[in-house]
């Protein structure tokens, strides 16, 4: 039996305002790793070349770490959003999960946002809207960070010879 058409809305209504947040989070951790780099543009050329390389090199590790972070937290964002529309009855569930936990919505996130698919766990019901636009969203914001990286170890990496 198919959910109704309010049940169905509720869910669009929330995927819209996942990926609005998590967009908007991305954007905003993308300007803060960007400022980093501008504050520590001047460590360049007096700080030394130690183990990881000069500081531009360094930065563009942390770079990474902190890229994985946000990514992780988008992850945890959905997530949460599949553990929240869960609760609501009508919307949907995890097929493969004896009872969804917190957790399976997690995981499940994490598979659908890297775009590895579904494979022991998949959505059912409504909240797939979500997990479609879940799917997108990773593969854009993987694609923005990847860009963004590129940008910045053009620049620093050649800087730290």
């Amino acid at each position: 039996m198919s959910a109704p058409l309010l049940v169905h809305m509720q869910v669009i209504a929330a995927t819209g305002l996942t990926v609005a947040v998590v967009v908007l989070m991305h954007y905003e951790g993308l300007l803060a790793l960007g400022r980093r780099f501008a504050r520590d543009r001047h460590l360049r050329r007096r700080d030394s070349t130690g183990p990881l390389g000069g500081p531009g090199r360094r930065l563009m590790l942390w770079t990474f770490f902190g890229l994985i972070a946000l990514h992780a937290l988008e992850i945890v964002v959905f997530g949460s959003a599949f553990w929240a529309l869960m609760q609501l009855a009508g919307t949907g569930s995890i097929a493969g999960a004896q009872e969804a936990s917190v957790f399976d919505a997690f995981y499940l996130s994490a598979m659908t946002y890297s775009t590895v698919g579904f494979g022991d766990l998949a959505p059912q019901g409504p909240i797939r809207w979500l997990a479609g636009a879940e799917a997108l969203i990773g593969l854009m914001m993987v694609a923005w960070s990847a860009s963004f990286a590129f940008m910045e170890m053009a620049r620093h990496w050649r800087d730290d010879g």
